[in-house]
């Protein structure tokens, strides 16, 4: 007898499906001419299906363990990020690192540094009875760019217009390289943390000697170093080898566009088994397979991998709009009152990246001027990275452990990082989803004020043009009936002082959302 089985696995799978087709049927309109971003979509549609209709419960899946449910969300940000960032790799010129490396050096040293320091500052100021060096483990999860939002910048009709390629590809440069060069800020915060806090209380080897040891052969040598070096050999292996099966013809289009999503799967569990960095070894392969530019060129009109990234944006975005703590925020027995985390929220997406951008403008080759470095210094997105760093650091702070339980410091760590880290993560997905939005409906009605004053009697440029015509017309008349020449000087017509009616019909105006001089054209 037919029975109707409501599993978590049929419902996640009926709902995701169903959401993703709707999306695709109003895409067009939403990112094109609304402007929105997948990222926000989707996290909408994860807090209605979690609290509206309560399809995906994600506490469910895993029978309410919290350790479980945070090993689920790091193995899908892992995912996520480890496709991402092949493809990011992909997207750049052939030898990009190569010809751009002081941009990114700056960026990438003190340009990450400055926004850990920052972060960690507004951190230890706003989170009550919080140590520095806790700010320190906090600023890092938040450190890195996310590139799986930054996407939604970097491509489409506004990106196109706008945003000179240059500054593009430095972003996705950025946002691919600094996700996997995190982890030295954030194990610098806790290893000392696990060995010197607290006198290193439960661990056999304690003081600042040990936590630097461990931080400069451990994280550095064995995690940072290792990586680059294992993804230049993967993706030096992998472009050789499509090279030689290509000359004999062993290999199909099909399978040489998928090569960088299996890379990038390959790479994860290798790496997820030695212990070293995956999400830098993903960048580093994916920068190497197109160090000649032949791939990007091949396979640069397929829409796959445009598919692949929005199918992977919905997914992940969806589960964190329904596994954010949501709850916590308002009710966290006083941890952290909500009004110091929307304090906490606006700062963060102000000062985090913005003053370390503008020190360093003069030396990045793409901060062309103000508007350039403006641009720059505010469109640094908090994601997918930020939950990596998270649960990675959820993960060793749950080991830091005296007799069997979390030591009293990495537990409230634990706490203000998981109330934290994801409200600045939604935060960053509202507010650089609609800034876009927000800018384009601006100058709509700025245009709107311009077309409503031009039109008053009083206030309208059109209006004086008009007369300042009739007047002249007026005067030669009289002039001819006198007979006197009508070829004398006469007034000038006072000078039209609102947009011509073709400025007000197209986009392209003196209220373009960046400034004409300034304006973020393509090169």
């Amino acid at each position: 007898m037919p029975t109707i089985i409501l599993s978590h696995f049929n419902i996640f799978c009926a709902v995701t499906g169903g959401f993703v087709t709707l999306y695709g049927l109003i895409s067009h309109y939403a990112k094109e001419r609304l402007y929105m971003s997948e990222p926000l979509i989707a996290t909408a549609a994860g807090v209605l299906f979690r609290f509206g209709t309560k399809w995906i419960i994600p506490e469910e899946y895993v029978e309410f363990d919290e350790i479980s449910l945070e090993e689920t969300t790091l193995a899908f940000t892992r995912l996520a990020l480890g496709v991402q960032l092949v493809l990011a790799g992909l997207q750049l010129p052939g030898n990009y690192v190569r010809y751009e490396w002081k941009s990114l050096a700056m960026l990438l040293g003190p340009g990450m540094t400055g926004m850990w320091v920052v972060s960690a500052l507004l951190m230890w100021g706003l989170v009550p009875n919080f140590s520095f060096l806790h700010a320190l483990a906090v600023g890092a999860c938040i450190t890195p760019t996310d590139p799986v939002l930054s996407n939604s910048i970097v491509k489409g009709a506004f990106a196109d217009k706008n945003i000179p390629l240059d500054m593009r590809n430095l972003i996705v440069a950025e946002s691919g390289a600094n996700d996997g060069l995190g982890y030295p800020f954030l194990f610098f915060a806790l290893y000392i943390i696990k060995y010197v806090s607290h006198g290193g209380e439960g661990q056999p080897q304690t003081g600042g000697a040990h936590a630097m040891a461990y931080w400069f052969g451990e994280t550095w040598g064995y995690v940072i170093i290792m990586s680059v070096f294992y993804g230049m050999a993967v993706g030096f292996l992998a472009r050789k080898a499509l090279q030689f099966a290509k000359e004999r013809k062993w290999v199909d289009y099909e399978n040489t566009v998928v090569l960088p999503v299996v890379l990038g799967l390959f790479i994860l569990g290798t790496c997820g088994l030695i212990g070293t960095d995956d999400l830098l070894a993903c960048f580093v392969a994916g920068n190497v397979l197109n160090w000649d530019d032949e791939y990007r060129t091949e396979t640069s009109s397929d829409e796959f991998q445009p598919a692949l990234d929005m199918l992977i944006n919905l997914a992940i975005f969806m589960w964190f709009g329904a596994v954010c703590p949501w709850y916590e925020f308002m009710h966290n027995h006083g941890r952290i009152p909500v009004w110091r985390l929307a304090i906490l929220g606006v700062l963060i997406l102000l000062l985090r990246r913005l003053p370390a951008i503008y020190l360093l403008s003069p030396k990045i080759r793409q901060c062309h001027n103000m508007t350039h470095t403006l641009f720059m210094g505010y469109f640094g997105p908090i994601g997918v990275g930020a939950a990596f760093y998270l649960h990675v650091a959820l993960e060793f702070l749950h080991l830091v452990t005296v007799d069997g339980e979390v030591r009293e410091d990495a537990e409230d760590l634990r706490e203000v990082l998981h109330l934290v880290v994801w409200f600045i993560i939604m935060c960053s997905i509202i507010v650089h989803g609609l800034s876009v939005p927000v800018g384009k409906l601006s100058f709509k009605v700025m245009r709107k004020v311009e077309r409503l004053a031009d039109a008053h009697p009083k206030m309208s440029g059109r209006n004086f043009h008009h007369r300042g015509e009739e007047r002249r017309k007026s005067l030669r008349a009289s002039m001819s009936v006198s007979g006197v020449k009508s070829d004398l000087p006469l007034p000038p017509t006072p000078k039209r002082a609102h947009l011509s009616d073709a400025a007000l019909e197209s986009g392209d105006s003196e209220f373009s959302l960046l400034p004409r001089r300034g304006r973020l054209s393509q090169v």
